[in-house]
């Protein structure tokens, strides 16, 4: 059984930074796509990022661009996510997902098209 485990979250003041990282046990070597999402209490789950380790192929949010990176390590079934330039409203739970299909521009970020998901890191961000 595929399981993901997230690690990184914390509580930082608005302008700093946190990295999360998401380890796949149980799951293929090859070409897989893993994204981070997260859900703020009373609103609904939203893509933050995603990669295709295939070919490096990476997604964000336009909330995000230029503050967040994704990428993944050299096993393929690690990813992470650098969160630089935090503000206030990225306050969230943040969730790895992963599935083996390609997923592109127009679906990265849509929550069903993953198979696998973690238990959640807490990310807290406070003015």
């Amino acid at each position: 059984q595929v399981q993901l485990v997230e690690s990184g979250g914390g509580s930082v003041q608005a302008g700093g930074s946190l990295r999360l990282s998401c380890t796949a046990s149980r799951f293929t070597d090859g070409s897989k796509t893993m994204a981070w999402f997260r859900q703020a209490p009373g609103k609904e789950r939203e893509g933050v990022a995603a990669i295709y380790t295939g070919v490096g192929s990476v997604y964000y949010a336009d909330s995000v661009k230029g503050r967040f990176t994704i990428n993944a390590g050299s096993s393929k079934n690690t990813v992470y996510l650098q969160m630089n330039a935090l503000k206030p409203e990225d306050t969230a739970m943040y969730y790895c997902a992963a599935t083996t299909s390609r997923l592109r521009s127009g679906n990265w970020g849509v929550g069903p098209e993953y198979h696998y998901w973690g238990q959640g890191t807490q990310v807290t961000v406070s003015s």
